[in-house]
């Protein structure tokens, strides 16, 4: 009976426990299988970072020069002599060049030569390593600006257009492509005729005399330029490079560099624009001393006209031009020129009231004469323009003689004249009306013609032997 209950008792043990050892032995067995399978992952990982060297290369370049071991944040040789940075510029182009902002703009390679002796690497093969943007943030590099500029950037198309070169001495390379935007400080007392001298200044901001020298590369030589460098209205003439100290008197003396270039301004564009229209509007104006002085519309039309045409010439430049508060060449030239057109509109004033003084004073000796005169002869002069009272006295006298002479022949040839009195008049007057011209204008106009050439003549010699 114990023995069948011990039975009864060990099946039921061998039934509850013998499921949970079957699962432990599952679960026992599961972690074999992912290790294993976790190893061969590892090893297909290990195998293709073998094959792929970029997995390599930045710890190598890290382990070569070093970027981990030292503080970038200092200068090279820091509580030493100041670090020499050598600058070489090569001018790409000259986008534009703006009077009235008074400024230029310039695309240029920059390029920083230093030893930093932190960056030197061992190499079998002496050969450099060269790197873009991306290690700039990490190393020590000089931190040059452009003094006076106004806007300025560095190309990021595609990349940045930053370059680094290490030498396995320690030598950098340092090389970007900035487009700048700096302020030149004109002259224009000379426009057109000027000739300008602008110069892009480059600085160290933080780092003083005592901690960067700053000098040019290869001298002279370390300035280059594109040949096929042009500009539509300037002419550049020289590129220069030059150095010196700038003070401040928070922060003491720094080294600055100069790239000098000088601009010689084209004339030819101002020549057909300002010029030579000019010109023309003030030998306009003299054609009115040989119209006939009584032509009160004709005369007055003409000098009305040449002075708003110089007005618009006047407006024209000054708008293209800063507002500065001295005197330009072009000034000069074009106010001289409107005085010449203005004088021609006062001659005429001057010569219209003297007319009209002496037709009064011959009125008041001779009386009242209008009513001896046929009204075709009035017509006829009137539409002439050659209107004057005393000439047409004088023509009229000279016809009435002429009459008395033809009718006398007549009576004693006893032949009729062909020819009607109407036909007479006309002659007579046609006769007459160069005289008039010629001989009865007033003295002004004939001082006038002769006057007002020669002078601005002499204008014109002085205004280009002087700023040309």
């Amino acid at each position: 009976m114990v023995l069948s209950v011990q039975l009864i008792a060990f099946t039921y043990i061998w039934i509850t426990l013998m499921p949970n050892a079957f699962a432990v032995s599952d679960i026992k067995k599961q972690p074999q299988h992912c290790s294993s399978s976790m190893k061969q992952i590892r090893k297909q990982e290990t195998r293709m970072e073998r094959d792929d060297s970029t997995k390599v290369w930045p710890l190598k370049y890290q382990q070569l020069l070093h970027i981990e071991g030292h503080d970038f944040s200092l200068r090279p040789g820091f509580g030493g002599s100041p670090v020499p940075v050598g600058i070489d510029v090569q001018v790409e182009s000259v986008d534009s060049i703006s009077e009235v902002d008074m400024d230029f703009t310039m695309t240029f390679y920059l390029r920083h030569y230093w030893k930093d002796e932190r960056l030197s690497f061992p190499s079998t093969t002496n050969k450099s390593m060269t790197f873009d943007h991306r290690l700039i943030e990490k190393i020590w590099v000089p931190d040059i600006f452009f003094v006076h500029s106004k806007r300025s950037f560095i190309h990021d198309t595609t990349m940045g257009n930053i370059m680094l070169r290490v030498h396995p001495d320690g030598n950098v390379l340092f090389s970007l492509r900035v487009t700048v935007s700096a302020m030149c400080f004109m002259d224009f007392s000379r426009f057109p005729l000027d000739t300008q001298n602008c110069s892009l200044e480059l600085e160290s901001y933080a780092y003083n005399e005592d901690d960067l020298m700053l000098y040019w590369k290869r001298g002279n030589k370390s300035l280059n330029t594109e040949e096929h460098i042009s500009l539509s209205q300037f002419f550049i003439e020289e590129f220069s490079a030059s150095s010196g100290l700038a003070f401040y008197s928070s922060t003491g003396w720094y080294c600055r560099l100069f790239i000098n270039f000088v601009l010689r301004r084209h004339i030819f564009f101002f020549v057909l624009q300002t010029y030579f229209p000019a010109m023309l509007m003030v030998m306009l104006s003299w054609v009115s001393f040989w119209i006939d002085r009584r032509a009160v519309p004709a005369r007055v039309s003409l000098g009305i006209t040449t002075v708003l045409t110089m007005s618009t010439v006047i407006t024209g430049v000054s708008a293209s031009m800063p507002q500065v508060s001295y005197v330009k060449a072009v000034d000069v030239y074009l106010w001289v020129s409107s005085l010449f057109v203005f004088l021609s509109v006062i001659e005429y004033a001057a010569v219209n009231y003297l007319t009209t003084v002496e037709e009064q004073e011959q009125c008041k000796k001779k009386g009242e004469i209008s009513g001896m005169y046929n009204i075709d002869t009035v017509q006829a002069m009137a539409f002439d323009g050659c209107f004057h009272d005393s000439d047409i006295d004088v023509d009229q006298t000279s016809f009435s003689l002429h009459s008395e002479e033809d009718s006398m022949r007549e009576k004693a040839t006893g032949s009729p004249s062909t020819d009607s009195p109407q036909m007479k008049r006309k002659k007579s007057l046609g006769g007459n009306i160069g005289r008039i011209i010629l001989k009865k204008n007033h003295v002004i106009d004939t001082y006038s013609r002769i006057l007002f050439p020669i002078v601005y003549i002499i204008f014109n010699l002085f205004y280009w032997g002087i700023y040309v």
